[in-house]
């Protein structure tokens, strides 16, 4: 597979020539050329790969521009490999087609793409209709082979999904949705899910939302989202939210019969930009894993800015509880003259204590980073970190990328 996939990746390079030039073509995207150096999490052994991100967009293909050409892809070069041709990878990520207003009735889309309904996400090689100009309702309808990328090779013989949705349209400021996922593993039912969204302003000062996920087959709410967002003034954000999740798996899959239990979280926010140089966020959760097991979480930050090109930032959290207690903070400093370049660096620590049988351990992460724009289309960044934990006295690992804009 992973031939083709780098057979279809040439090819789409080929064909953006050939359509700019046939048709005029507009054609815009970016690529991203990085060197990476890491450690193998197996077998700690030293890595250095060099990849290739190629995203492009191509519109103005036909004379009405409602076609356009959407593609993302990887190719990976391991260069620690053995010389042979398992030291090459590549990713197709999407590669679709969008047709608008497809007999003045519905958006197209075709080809490989990934669809997130309220129901639940996938990877698909199909197509996805949005019928959404014939009245106050709108309808998705949605079918393909799912594409699963393993370790070795991307999987997409055996699982198809289809799905459904009805959305209304035309207020910008509510919204609610009713969708349908289905998946097929090997022609039986994996997956059927039963799902719904909605978002609501309220009075400029509030905005409700909430996400709800039925499993038909395990018979059970798999998921609840539900929130509220309070701006008392322009500087001040108030959150509630409560999630829960009841993990299933696909009813063709050996996990499907082990007993799990439900996750519970209800989390208090508040954001509030005290002066045009500080910013403030606190936060409080409470954790339940079920059989008793509950945690308590504190979080706070701060971001300072002393000048318009200099920020400092600041964060600490405390949690103790199930699975185990843990204490940290973060530092954090970033500096730009305004054009060409800027740069950032940092600290964190954690001390941590897993269980009541552990004492207690600790992490630390030193990183920096910067970036230089050469010109407005072409610019070249570096991160480099060092990590030191109870696995790793020193792990160096980093990225240096060039970006083109095209």
């Amino acid at each position: 597979m992973g031939r083709i996939t780098r057979y279809v990746f040439c090819s789409v390079l080929v064909y953006l020539l050939t359509i700019t030039t046939a048709y005029s073509a507009e054609v815009s995207g970016r690529s991203s050329t990085q060197l990476l150096w890491y450690n193998d999490i197996i077998d700690a052994s030293r890595q250095v790969d060099v990849t290739e991100y190629l995203r492009f967009s191509v519109t103005g293909i036909d004379q009405g521009h409602n076609l356009s050409l959407t593609g993302y892809g990887r190719l990976l070069w391991d260069i620690k490999g053995n010389n042979n041709s398992e030291n090459f990878d590549s990713r197709l990520y999407y590669l679709y087609a969008d047709y608008k207003n497809f007999l003045n009735v519905s958006d197209l889309r075709i080809g490989r793409q990934f669809v997130n309904l309220s129901a639940g996400t996938t990877l698909i090689e199909g197509i996805e209709a949005d019928i959404n100009h014939i009245g106050p309702v709108g309808i998705v309808v949605l079918g393909g082979r799912n594409v699963i990328f393993g370790e070795d090779s991307v999987l997409t013989s055996h699982s198809y999904s289809l799905g459904l949705s009805a959305y209304l349209t035309g207020r910008s400021m509510n919204y609610i949705d009713v969708s349908y996922l289905r998946t097929y593993d090997h022609g039986n039912i994996a997956r059927d899910i039963i799902g719904s969204s909605y978002k609501q302003y309220m009075f400029e000062l509030f905005k409700l939302y909430a996400n709800v996920r039925y499993d038909l087959t395990a018979e059970v709410l798999n998921e609840i989202l539900g929130g509220i967002k309070y701006f008392p003034t322009t500087d001040m954000i108030l959150t509630a939210e409560h999630y829960q999740s009841y993990p299933t798996f696909d009813s063709t899959s050996i996990y499907s019969v082990f007993a799990v239990d439900k996750f519970k979280e209800n989390i208090l926010r508040a954001d509030y930009t005290a002066a045009e140089w500080v910013d403030i966020n606190l936060s409080y959760s409470e954790e339940n894993f079920g059989e008793g097991g509950d945690a308590r979480l504190y979080e706070a930050g701060m971001k300072l800015r002393p000048s318009d090109n200099a920020a400092i930032g600041m964060f600490l959290d405390k949690r103790w509880g199930y699975p185990g207690d843990l204490d940290g903070y973060r530092v954090s400093a970033e500096y730009s003259n305004g054009g060409k370049w800027k740069a950032a660096s940092g600290v964190d620590y954690d001390v941590y204590n897993r269980d009541t049988m552990t004492g207690e351990e600790s992490a630390r992460r030193y990183w920096a980073s910067g970036k230089y724009t050469f010109t407005k289309s072409m610019s070249g960044s570096f991160r480099i970190q060092d990590s030191v934990d109870i696995n790793y006295s020193k792990d160096i690992q980093g990225r240096l990328t060039i970006d083109v804009d095209f």
